[in-house]
């Protein structure tokens, strides 16, 4: 069983890319585990809070479940064509404190995932990731990259994947990624 850990980096409760993480989940495979989280809770990272408080107990609790899997995959929006500062604040607070970079990232499989209303999916986002997860350490899965062009044409209001061709990539996605972190676990 291979054990994935899919982190959404929207906080809005109808998320296209909290939609697509679930959609994930069901079609994962038998084989694979796909565990989702989000990032509710996280404080905004402040040093100085960081040292009279400590790690906040989310953080604590997304480092525990990031070290229990085999690999990681981000699913990101994409904000004004970039990275959305809710996600980079929490992955700039899962790399402070003990466990740090080497438990949490270092050499862990990742891969980008995400959903935009948009024509070009979050191909700006994801791009500027990689900057990110190379200094983080990360083995970056470089087979594939989702990017859900569209999504409110591929997602009911129910926030349901409806779109059968995006169902099959994303299933497709899934299993290649999670080879991929079978294979690098050994």
């Amino acid at each position: 069983m291979t054990r994935i850990l899919g982190i959404s980096g929207s906080l809005r409760a109808g998320s296209f890319n909290t939609a697509l993480l679930r959609a994930a989940r069901e079609v994962a495979g038998a084989d694979v585990e796909l565990d989702t989280a989000t990032l509710h809770g996280i404080p905004l990272y402040d040093g100085d809070a960081e040292s009279r408080d400590g790690e906040p107990a989310a953080v604590a609790e997304l480092k525990r479940r990031i070290i229990a899997s085999d690999g990681v995959l981000l699913v990101t929006p994409e904000y004004n064509n970039g990275i959305p500062g809710v996600f980079k604040n929490g992955i700039d607070w899962l790399s402070r404190g003990t466990p740090g970079i080497p438990e949490v990232f270092g050499d862990r499989p990742f891969a980008l995932a995400g959903a935009s209303p948009g024509g070009f999916g979050t191909i700006l986002s994801q791009n500027h990731w990689l900057p990110v997860l190379k200094t983080l350490g990360v083995r970056l899965w470089a087979g594939n990259r989702l990017m859900v062009s569209r999504a409110g044409g591929v997602f009911d209001t129910n926030g349901e994947l409806v779109d059968a061709k995006v169902r099959e990539q994303l299933a497709g996605f899934v299993q290649g990624f999670a080879a991929f972190a079978a294979a690098a676990r050994g």
